[in-house]
């Protein structure tokens, strides 16, 4: 039976595909993540260990939440939202009590005018990347700009050109004997000259590191600067899911996109997302949006709507989701320190909280590929850390620190993490003996 890569092969030699989607229909570090979820949920799976899977954790009381809203929704408003189409900004309801959350919770003063929900957050990353970056026809095609590398894997894909995402790589500051963290090399973002848009997530997929004001405010300089946004995508952050600390509230600028989604919150399938910002902005993201996808699906925009309303969804985030992810790191850190060989040095990218941990293997022999499928022999799944890095930053990565690194998930249960980092542990030290041997 042929692989799914080896179809794709067969295919591409008898089918002509554009240069979109040639670049769309590729084997990407997202499309992997998303194939090993099929590989260890598919029928007779269940042996696998994926700690490379982004869903969040299953958390009794937040799934018995949103199961309770949905059917309040589904009961009340079934065919006024699931019968009928509704308008590409999102359902009043929903964009109102956005509007009225973020209004109350941060002294802010946006109307409905600067809110369009999707169908998540990726969705919108991707509409604002179709809209900002790429051709003019006049100029120099603009590029998605990637502040800081590592990020979210699932940025590559944004752009329908080959080279339409480009990022930095990062300062490495060492901080302990096993922890380290990464800061933002302005003096290189400060010479790029081709910014359609900036991205970033905050809290990061994959370090959990989040941006502060000062450098807030530095990225926010060379968007206005440049007179192109930024977007940051808050998908771990405050005000939900909070499974990850930022250090600094979602603000309100000119330049400023932000990004929310309720698929850490406990709607990872459902799709829904937002985005607020400037009319200017938003308005042609409402307008791509129709000619597209004509509107996220309302069903679960009216789930999100009484979340919001209720306070469900904040309580959630404060009160279940950000100490269970607090708890949980600590507990998989300790699992770390006591199960790593100690001859091997390892570091663990700083972080309060989070869905991930971003580990750093320095040492000539450590290849992240080669753990990667040295593990899959040993039926776990992790994520390279290549597939975090674009160019240019991607061009140094791929010689040294991102081929060094790999990502493993805290949302899988207890004793799955636990076994899953004995076998890395293995793994480790089977690949170091082989190359002293």
């Amino acid at each position: 039976m042929l692989t799914e890569a080896q179809d794709q092969r067969r295919d591409s030699a008898t089918m002509r595909l554009s240069r979109i989607g040639q670049k769309m229909s590729g084997m990407s570090g997202l499309r992997t993540i998303m194939e090993d979820i099929a590989a260890s949920t598919a029928a007779g799976s269940s042996n696998w260990l994926n700690l490379s899977v982004g869903n969040p954790a299953l958390i009794d009381e937040v799934v018995d939440t949103w199961r309770e809203l949905t059917v309040q929704a589904a009961t009340a408003d079934f065919t006024a939202t699931s019968s009928r189409y509704g308008p590409s900004r999102g359902l009043p309801a929903l964009v109102d009590a956005i509007v009225d959350h973020f209004n109350t919770s941060y002294g802010w003063d946006i109307t409905a005018d600067n809110v369009v929900v999707g169908p998540g957050s990726q969705m919108l990353c991707f509409m604002a990347a179709a809209l900002f970056t790429g051709s003019t026809g006049t100029e120099q095609p603009q590029r998605l700009v990637l502040p800081m590398t590592p990020d979210y894997a699932g940025y590559q894909g944004l752009s329908l050109d080959r080279d339409g995402v480009i990022g930095f790589t990062p300062r490495v500051l060492l901080s302990g004997d096993r922890s380290f963290h990464y800061a933002f090399d302005f003096d290189a973002l400060d010479q790029c000259r081709e910014a359609g848009m900036f991205l970033l997530s905050s809290p990061s997929n994959p370090t959990g590191r989040s941006v502060d004001g000062d450098e807030l405010a530095r990225l926010l300089s060379a968007a206005r600067q440049r007179d192109v946004p930024l977007f940051v995508d808050h998908a771990y952050g405050e005000p939900f899911p909070r499974i990850a600390a930022s250090r600094v509230a979602p603000q309100q600028d000119d330049y400023l996109i932000n990004c929310f989604t309720l698929s850490k919150a406990g709607l990872p399938a459902e799709r829904i997302g937002f985005a607020i910002g400037p009319d200017r902005y938003i308005r042609p993201m409402v307008s791509f949006m129709a000619n597209s996808a004509l509107h996220a699906p309302q069903l679960m925009q009216l789930v999100a709507a009484r979340s919001l309303t209720t306070g469900a969804l904040e309580k959630l985030a404060s009160s279940v989701i950000a100490p269970f992810y607090q708890a949980r790191r600590r507990s998989v850190e300790r699992l770390l320190a006591e199960l790593l060989p100690a001859s091997v040095n390892w570091r663990l990218h700083t972080s309060e909280g989070g869905m991930f941990c971003w580990l750093w293997v320095d040492e000539p022999w450590f290849d992240d590929m080669a753990l990667y499928e040295l593990m899959k022999t040993k039926k776990v799944f992790i994520v390279p850390g290549r597939h975090f890095f674009v160019p240019p930053s991607a061009d140094a990565a791929l010689n040294s620190h991102g081929t060094r690194c790999f990502r493993i998930s805290l949302s899988a249960d207890e004793g799955t993490i636990g076994e899953g980092i004995a076998r890395i542990a293995e793994g480790l030290t089977q690949l170091s003996r082989a190359h002293h041997a």
